[in-house]
């Protein structure tokens, strides 16, 4: 991994950062003189690192903007992880939330297994059937846990992965109203004809969708699980980490993201290559998932209507981060994340991805 260099959204895999790395001066001033990084993340959206104390304990450090998350934004995220916690899923402990200057700091401990996703995209496949399994068994350990805690949706902010558009009978009027709020993603959306792209790729899907709707429950989800959002020992999750993107949406959402993010190969789309479908992950992951909780037939009837939507939403606030929070806006990354995520990947199940949709069905 070049250093000091994070995963990019078009062609080239590894771009210089939107945000400066953390430096041995802020360690310092959070964590006294010596302490010291051993590792910096590749991740793009935030500044993060692996930092020795003085005492020898390993920790995580993260550096947001406030703009992004402020320490009761970053709460709402914690909250969340203590109810889990308190469940028995193992999840690291948060040891210290500081805002200062425009950033928000948040120090967290390591957490128990290896980092076999280390340098890995978000969007990959597991390394093996035995691990897309077992991470299917910890999601839906981590749904049954997450039941009775019951705090309200989080309100409108930059990337979040929530259910609000196309849990909507109206997702043309939900987008509006998104947008009201987010001034950068209301000129985005003005300088697109994003209605006519919605109601010929996404509305398709949402008609079959919405009669199912009332029967799935609201429940707080992870809203990114995938290999690198997790530790591991062997084959087995032995950590979740980065609860950067829940929020209160529903256990078949959050499985339908897990999915999407593991089944196809994005990247390879996105350059012209081969999709890649991984079959054989997905019957085991879900075979997992099942084993510990069995999908209602509401659930089940959903999840292929749902997979084609599922990340439409987040882009979304993709769009809104890049224009409205990044120093100077990355109109590049608000197109690709526009042409390539929020279009692409629904244009895509409506076609090649058919084949993964009638195996679901």
């Amino acid at each position: 991994m070049e250093r000091d260099r994070v995963f990019g959204m078009g062609s080239d895999p590894l771009v210089a950062p939107d945000w400066p790395p953390l430096t041995a001066p802020e360690i310092a001033d959070l964590l006294g003189p010596d302490a010291r990084i051993e590792w910096r993340s590749p991740r793009p959206l935030s500044a993060t690192a692996q930092v020795r104390t003085a005492d020898g304990t390993p920790v995580i450090v993260k550096r947001l903007p406030l703009t992004l998350r402020d320490a009761a934004a970053l709460g709402e995220e914690h909250g969340f992880m203590n109810h889990l916690r308190g469940n028995g899923i193992p999840i690291p402990e948060v040891l210290l939330t500081l805002e200062h200057g425009e950033f928000t700091y948040e120090v967290q401990e390591l957490g128990i297994g290896d980092d076999l996703y280390r340098g890995t995209f978000s969007w990959s496949p597991y390394q093996s059937r035995a691990q897309a399994a077992a991470a299917g068994r910890m999601l839906a350990q981590l749904h049954l846990a997450a039941i009775g805690y019951d705090a309200p949706p989080r309100p409108p902010r930059p990337l979040l992965a929530s259910f609000t558009v196309f849990s909507s009978p109206d997702p043309i009027a939900a987008v509006q109203k998104l947008a009201t709020g987010r001034p950068a993603l209301a000129d985005f959306l003005a300088a697109h004809r994003w209605q006519t792209e919605m109601e010929r790729l996404h509305l398709p899907f949402h008609t079959r969708l919405h009669p199912l709707l009332s029967e799935l429950s609201p429940r707080w989800t992870h809203n990114d699980w995938h290999g690198t959002n997790l530790l591991w020992t062997h084959e087995t999750p032995s950590t979740v980490i980065d609860f950067g993107l829940c929020d209160r949406t529903t256990a078949i959402h959050d499985l339908a993201i897990a999915i999407e993010r593991c089944a196809v190969d994005w990247i390879s789309l996105r350059d012209g290559g081969p999709a890649r479908i991984q079959f054989d992950q997905v019957r085991a992951l879900l075979d997992g998932y099942r084993s510990i909780r069995p999908l209602t037939t509401a659930e089940s009837r959903a999840l292929p209507r749902l997979l084609p939507l599922v990340h439409a939403e987040y882009e979304l606030s993709e769009i809104d981060y890049f224009l409205g929070v990044v120093p100077g806006g990355n109109p590049e990354n608000a197109e690709i994340a526009y042409r390539h995520y929020f279009l692409g990947h629904t244009a895509w199940w409506a076609g090649e991805g058919q084949a993964l949709l009638t195996a679901l069905r």
